[in-house]
């Protein structure tokens, strides 16, 4: 399985930003699609963004306006960049591969790195 290394998470107020980062040593991006999944205590996790190999980007719409996925293939490196932060968004964020279907974002195995986390508090 693939090992992704989640990075930026933190403890922000309400309204704050944060940017994540997902990076793999072993594991050329390029040719997939990266997604982010959060889980948060207690709930099931989420695909809250996916972008494609063709930088097609797609939004759960709990965070559509807010949050903006990029990917940078010259640093193997996908982003999630985080604005108008709110206490529901705290959760622990994944990224993986990912696909899009019926209106969700899935991810392509049930495999999951330490990822980062975040908390949205005043």
């Amino acid at each position: 399985q693939v090992q992704f290394v989640e990075s930026g998470g933190g403890e922000v107020q309400p309204g704050g930003s944060l940017r994540l980062s997902c990076a793999s040593s072993e594991f050329t991006l390029n040719h997939y699609n990266i997604g982010w999944f959060r889980q948060a205590p207690g709930k099931e996790r989420e695909g809250v963004s996916c972008i494609g190999s063709d930088y097609i980007t797609y939004y759960a719409d709990s965070v559509k306006g807010r949050f903006t996925i990029s990917r940078d293939n010259a640093k193997n490196t996908a982003y999630l960049q985080m604005n108008s932060l709110k206490p529901e968004d705290t959760a622990i964020y994944h990224c993986a591969t990912c696909f899009y279907y019926k209106d969700y974002i899935h991810a392509d195995f049930d495999s999951w790195g330490q990822g980062a986390q975040v908390t949205v508090s005043s």
